[in-house]
């Protein structure tokens, strides 16, 4: 898909630099970028809502602020989607769920929307979500099923598929997603495209998530270059957030750019439990091959912990449970039937119990501060399989019965809130993407994409 010519397959950082050279303007790319949606999107269902004339409006204000020289801020003019967890001013907040009431007025943007649009981004519309980003694919009661552009008979992942499909598909460059346990980088990793956790609070949220320190939202791109330029704009203050982050000191768009030759990386093929599908272990093993002959100091490592889903899926269900609890009477008999039950559960749940899941996940938050303290960073398979059948939590025929059981690479480092990205590794025989994840100690969301950004050059070249 990559031509440099067509808006559609550019980067932000393309874009931007052809409307600084006077090459093209933000209305020719959104309308490329509207086409490409209009003749595409059947196909994979990444968008539950379109706006063109508010991104046309949006397109026209950039191409003024460029035409009198000067562009608002980083990203100024360049298409943008949006997952549909995050209030945005005029548009409906839907969540996947057949029980929210569109019609408005919706008078609210969430910080994430806030700063995009006062960055200048033009707004596309929003991506599909499973119902309240509760599991790792992406199909809801309100919006169905949402495909996977590179085979759209496989899942493009979740919760953020929408988003991933969005992007992988070329309609629009960029777009934000949100990761509980796995949501921006799983479908990053289904899709072949880049997706990045920052540290939690690293970009402020509002409403608070009942999710609680689980919760994180992050950027989806084609490039870590996108991704960062995104994270600068996303990780501004914003005063409703109390536990968000002070911004980082130095702008993670030229930290990316350091030297990182030299740091020390472990290499955990399955964090000392996963099971991993045999071609993909090849591929990620073979990817970090590559970053050894590159001069990255590569042992292989297993942090020491043990599998902490059962901790994490009694998080899960208690924050499910919180945010249903406000929905409308008959929402029960509404949602998916599997949410169902994960609703039924955290009814259940006891303080206590909580408790002692909050110390699971400080115990091995604990145990990777040391981790740290030999390795720079930790790199890992993103997902142990590849995407599979479109439709089903999980893979059918693999006897599995919730999503966690086969993304066990991801949840871990929620509960840690530690950054982690996950970026394009290669491809199976059958063509489906593989991603290689990248996990740093908490607070090094610079050096993270620094590795990150080493390595995508070093497994492109």
């Amino acid at each position: 898909m990559k031509n440099p010519t067509d808006p559609a397959a550019m980067t932000a950082v393309e874009l931007v630099s052809a409307y600084a050279a006077g090459a093209l303007s933000p209305v020719e790319a959104t309308e490329v970028i509207l086409r490409a949606i209009t003749d595409r999107d059947g196909a994979v269902n990444a968008f539950c809502l379109v706006d063109p004339d508010r991104a046309m409006v949006q397109a026209k204000e950039s191409e003024a602020r460029w035409q009198s020289g000067h562009a608002r801020g980083l990203l100024d003019g360049v298409p943008i989607s949006i997952k549909d967890v995050f209030l945005t001013e005029g548009w409906p907040t839907r969540r996947g769920s057949t029980s929210i009431d569109p019609s408005g007025p919706w008078p609210v943007d969430s910080p994430v929307a806030a700063r995009l649009r006062e960055d200048g981004m033009v707004f596309l519309g929003k991506t599909t979500t499973p119902e309240i980003a509760w599991k790792a694919v992406t199909d809801s009661p309100l919006t169905g099923i949402t495909r996977n552009p590179v085979d759209p008979s496989t899942t493009a992942g979740g919760s953020s598929g929408g988003s991933a499909a969005a992007v992988a598909a070329g309609m629009g460059p960029v777009s934000v997603g949100t990761d509980g346990g796995g949501s921006v980088r799983i479908p990053a990793s289904f899709c072949g495209i880049v997706g990045f956790k920052p540290t939690y609070g690293r970009i402020p949220l509002y409403p608070a998530s009942p999710f609680g320190p689980l919760a994180h939202a992050g950027p989806m791109a084609r490039t870590v270059e996108d991704a960062a330029l995104l994270m600068d704009i996303l990780s501004l203050p914003d005063p409703r957030d109390p536990t968000a982050l002070a911004p980082p000191v130095t702008a993670l768009r030229a930290e990316m750019h350091r030297d990182v030759r030299g740091l020390r990386v472990a290499y955990s093929a399955t964090l000392g439990y996963a099971e991993v599908d045999a071609e993909v272990a090849t591929i990620v093993a073979g990817a970090v091959a590559q970053l050894a002959e590159a001069e990255l100091l590569v042992s292989a490592a297993d942090p020491g912990f043990t599998d902490p889903r059962e901790a994490f899926e009694l998080l899960w269900a208690a924050g499910a449970a919180t945010m249903l609890s406000d929905f409308p009477d008959g929402t029960r008999e509404r949602v998916d039937p599997e949410l169902g039950l994960v609703w039924d559960r955290g009814e259940t749940v006891r303080a206590v119990d909580y408790l002692a899941a909050r110390n699971v996940a400080a115990q091995i938050g604990i145990a990777m501060g040391a981790f740290h303290t030999d390795y720079d960073v930790l790199i890992t398979p993103t997902v142990p399989i590849p995407a599979f059948e479109a439709g089903h939590d999980v893979p059918p025929g693999s006897g599995l019965h919730s999503w966690p059981q086969w993304t066990p690479f991801t949840y871990p480092f929620n509960l840690t809130q530690q950054p982690a990205i996950s970026i394009p590794a290669g491809t199976t025989r059958a063509g489906l993407p593989v991603g290689l994840q990248i996990v740093g100690p908490r607070h090094s969301d610079d050096l993270v994409l620094a590795v990150a950004r080493f390595a995508e050059h070093v497994l492109a070249s």
